[in-house]
């Protein structure tokens, strides 16, 4: 079988995970970042507030491990179903609600909890089962979902918040979202197998956990993604008010948001294809370290508009470069069978530093009234993290445990992962 026939033979899970992934979740970061403006400024609250809001993402800290369970062990379909039909009730609410912060909160936890099962945690899970050759470019095909809706979402939505207010804007976004839900469930395979996962036997948490934590990947990994996510609430929520802060009109940001979305294509295809023809380890270090530049560059006094353009792109291709890169070594050190139980670990600490991250801007922005000092924190933590990763070494196989996992062969002294 040929590089591009096997996905084109799975071409029916990859549509619907690529749908999935670019009206769920993962598009709520761009949604949310051309609204806020508009929703701060009508509600009168302070930037630092809206900031320390970002924290509640901690919530998801603790939910991803149960949601990459439960997509190990009810599949894709089911599980994405959660969030399929809770996302477009949490835009409604937002939409009703009044000026008071409290209840955005507490809508925003409700969107935490419940909405993660819409991530890359469950349905890149249909890329690594249904594809094994051509697996970097399917989860850049899968990944890119959200970089190809936010092209267009971004200078669209932001046209319409200005012409018809935060309000009208989240009911647009909850018809989108219900309508495109509903794609993804019918086109989802209904069984949760797959080519690369032809046997599947129940495995046991009690078996698979300690050996995920005795894995000398995991900790690296999990380093790493601690490390690379601090920034990730800039480009999440806050991107529209840093670029206006640096005197950036507001159609000038707009185009700027596209040109992230324009960044995360790139990193999604550049690097899916490169994990699959070079050297996974410095591929990965090369795309996580590549968000210094942007975040170095709006830290420094060069504001002209091509600077800040080339900034934005660079983190906008770093954060579709990393989608490839985690969910990529992950099926490389663990494989299918407890893919996502892991991968949700990873997320949860993704989502811990992406919150810290929420916190540390909210701290410095009450104290500096700027991003400058931010920036360059988490410039200098990303680095740190993306050479981190080069503790895997090059061309080295899998650990032992790793191997262990992916086989599903207890080995001797280690927790096995046999059959319930």
């Amino acid at each position: 079988m040929t590089y591009f026939s096997e996905l084109g033979r799975s071409w029916r899970p990859l549509l619907a995970a690529t749908i999935g992934m670019a009206s769920g979740m993962s598009i709520v970061g761009t949604i949310t970042s051309t609204i806020a403006p508009t929703l701060v400024a009508d509600t009168g609250w302070s930037k630092s507030q809206f900031a320390l809001v970002g924290s509640l993402s901690l919530l998801m800290s603790f939910v991803f491990p149960f949601v990459g369970r439960l997509a190990d062990t009810l599949g894709v379909r089911w599980t994405a179903l959660i969030g399929q039909v809770t996302l477009p009730l949490v835009y409604l609410a937002y939409s009703l609600m009044g000026g008071e912060l409290w209840v955005y909160v507490v809508i925003f936890a409700v969107q935490s909890i419940l909405c993660v099962t819409t991530t890359s945690t469950v349905y890149t899970r249909a890329a690594v089962q249904h594809v094994v050759h051509a697996r970097g470019l399917a989860l850049a095909i899968v990944a890119s979902g959200p970089a190809i809706a936010g092209i267009f979402i971004a200078p669209i939505l932001n046209a319409y918040v200005e012409a018809n207010g935060w309000r009208a804007s989240y009911h647009a976004v909850a018809l989108f979202t219900a309508a495109a839900g509903l794609l993804t469930f019918l086109l989802l395979p209904s069984d949760k197998r797959g080519p690369a996962a032809p046997v599947a036997p129940k495995r046991r948490a009690r078996e698979d956990y300690p050996l995920i934590f005795r894995s000398r990947a995991f900790w690296i990994l999990l380093v790493a993604m601690l490390l690379c996510n601090l920034p990730q609430t800039i480009v999440l929520v806050q991107l529209k008010m840093l670029l206006l802060a640096n005197g950036i009109t507001g159609e000038g940001a707009s185009v700027m948001l596209s040109a992230v979305s324009v960044g995360m294509l790139a990193g999604r295809f550049v690097t899916g294809v490169a994990l699959d023809r070079f050297d996974a380890v410095l591929t990965s270090f090369f795309g996580l370290a590549l968000p210094c530049v942007g975040l170095f560059l709006l830290a420094s006094s060069l504001d002209a508009p091509t600077i800040i353009t080339i900034a934005v792109f660079c983190l906008g291709f770093a954060f579709g470069a990393e989608g490839d890169i985690i969910a990529f070594l992950v099926a490389r050190h663990f494989g299918v069978g407890v893919y996502s139980s892991t991968l949700g670990l990873l997320t949860a600490a993704m989502s811990f530093s992406t919150a810290s991250g929420a916190l540390l801007l909210s701290l410095t922005l009450a104290r500096t009234g700027g991003y400058d000092l931010y920036l360059v924190i988490v410039g200098i933590a990303v680095l740190l993290g993306a050479a981190s990763i080069l503790l895997l070494g090059r061309g080295r196989a899998p650990d032992p445990l790793s191997a262990a996992l992916e086989e599903g062969v207890p080995r001797p002294g280690v927790v096995g992962t046999g059959q319930a």
